[in-house]
């Protein structure tokens, strides 16, 4: 009885949505983002040299990775028929290790080792000398692949296009395909979090808050203001996703995001990323200098939170409310309208209730599902009494500074009939002691802002606000 042909797999787009190189890369910058001027320096010895260095200084959790499902399937299939199965990268061997430790289903790994880059002729070149010419069955998804399926007795195609199944039946017999997954412009937009870009809205505070809604000028800035907002918002989403895969993929939800999945490739958002920040930057060129400098704080504040801040107890939230402060502030450097004290105190209170809002969603869940910690926030589910606790008190605080606000000589002069205006207290008690309410329950499954948007009853809320609003002026 002849012996069964071994089956070498690919690993990197293959077994994987996802590239190891990029991985690693990305827990390697996320680990100090100093190491970013050593890259280049590594790869100046080499790709192999460069994945060896990386390798040598990251952890990769073989758990945590985006596998095709089917092609897994179907190698645990083969392997209980007696094959055996050898993963074969171009990835380096400690990372191939790790994930071949996890899956427990290969009888042998071959991987690139810092002098070698185990890639296309030399893969190829290996794997004849270890098996034969038409000695194994190779599974692969690229170009780059084709030598190897001419070396091989039989050619898997894995997450490639059309066109390339068709080349590869050129050089070698096609025993399977399976096909990718369709990356459309949803998967892109997901990515870019544009549902995201509602609270961008807050851009447009300032210009309300001065009863400038009529200015054209004003207006214009404004929308210039929210597109280059969104913009640099996308970049620095792609960014902290790409900076969060494991946790992400750890997550009840979060592991649906395109690069946790392995949906989007990492190479689109390691594009993407500068290439939006870029077009934030030439819109900035037609606003007003002081934009420009509100958008860095923002920028380099969201870097800050995704590197560590989002890490530490308290301070999270603190910086979570502060970056939703920041676009009041920005709309009022783009349409040159001076900040009121009272605008920017309520925005504070009212925020940080939102921001403990998020965090107490995400620990509800944590404890619905039995876990006693949110991966990578450092809050514990017995912290939920604390965080309600917190939370309410901070939504109160702000609408007692709006009633102190009501209260002050500015309001006779903005508005004709101010008493109107004392019907915000009780629609603002309203509204904020709901949204604990819905938190409480568990109610609460998107950032508080995108929510109201969303929320029938939030946004009848604010309809409500803007009538007795209309009715002061």
């Amino acid at each position: 009885m002849s012996k069964p042909v071994p089956l070498c797999v690919d690993l990197d787009g293959t077994l994987i949505h996802s590239d190891l190189l990029l991985e690693s890369f990305l827990l390697l910058i996320k680990r100090n983002p100093l190491y970013l001027f050593l890259v280049p320096l590594w790869l100046l010895g080499g790709k192999a040299r460069l994945k060896a260095e990386i390798a040598s200084r990251v952890q990769l959790n073989g758990a945590a990775l985006p596998y095709t499902q089917p092609l897994l399937d179907w190698l645990k299939t083969e392997k209980a028929a007696g094959r055996p199965l050898w993963l074969c990268t171009a990835s380096d061997v400690r990372l191939a290790q790790a994930v071949a430790d996890h899956l427990g289903i290969f009888d042998g790994v071959l991987a690139s080792n810092g002098q070698l880059n185990l890639s296309g002729r030399n893969k190829a070149a290996e794997l004849v000398k270890r098996f034969g010419d038409k000695g194994f069955d190779y599974c692969g998804n690229h170009r780059v692949d084709l030598p190897i399926w001419q070396q091989a007795r039989s050619a898997i195609v894995v997450n490639a296009p059309p066109s390339l199944e068709g080349t590869a039946a050129k050089v070698a017999p096609v025993s399977l395909v399976i096909p990718p997954r369709k990356v459309g412009v949803r998967v892109i937009t997901k990515a870019l979090r544009v549902h995201q870009w509602a609270k961008n809205a807050l851009i447009f505070v300032p210009v309300a808050a001065a009863h400038k809604l009529t200015d054209a000028a004003a207006l214009t800035d404004s929308l210039l203001a929210f597109v280059a907002f969104s913009l640099c918002a996308s970049s620095v989403y792609l960014l902290n996703d790409m900076l969060d895969l494991e946790a992400d993929r750890q997550h009840h939800s979060k592991c649906n995001r395109p690069f946790a999945a392995g949906s989007l490739s990492l190479m689109f958002g390691l594009l993407a990323t500068p290439a939006l920040l870029a077009v934030a930057l030439a819109i900035c060129l037609l606003l007003p200098l002081q934009f420009l400098g509100v958008l860095a704080v923002y920028y380099i504040a969201t870097l800050a939170y995704s590197f560590g801040i989002k890490k530490v107890v308290m301070v999270d939230v603190l910086a979570l409310a502060g970056l939703y402060t920041i676009r009041i502030v920005a709309g009022a450097a783009a349409s040159h309208i001076p900040l009121s004290f009272w605008l920017l105190i309520f925005a504070i209170f009212i925020f940080l209730s939102l921001a403990i809002v998020k965090r107490y969603a995400e620990l509800y869940v944590m404890r619905e599902q039995g876990k006693l910690s949110a991966k990578g926030r450092g809050y514990h589910v017995e912290d939920l009494s604390i965080l309600q606790n917190l939370g309410t008190a901070s939504g109160y605080i702000s609408i007692l500074v709006l009633g102190l606000y009501l209260n002050s000589p500015e309001v006779a002069v903005m508005y004709h009939h101010p008493k109107f205006a004392w019907g915000l207290v009780p629609i603002m008690l309203y509204w904020i002691s709901r949204i604990w309410m819905e938190t409480h329950r568990g109610q609460m499954h998107d950032d508080p802002l995108v929510y109201a948007l969303k929320d029938r009853i939030s946004l009848a809320t604010g309809a409500l606000a803007a009538l007795v609003l209309w009715l002061a002026v």
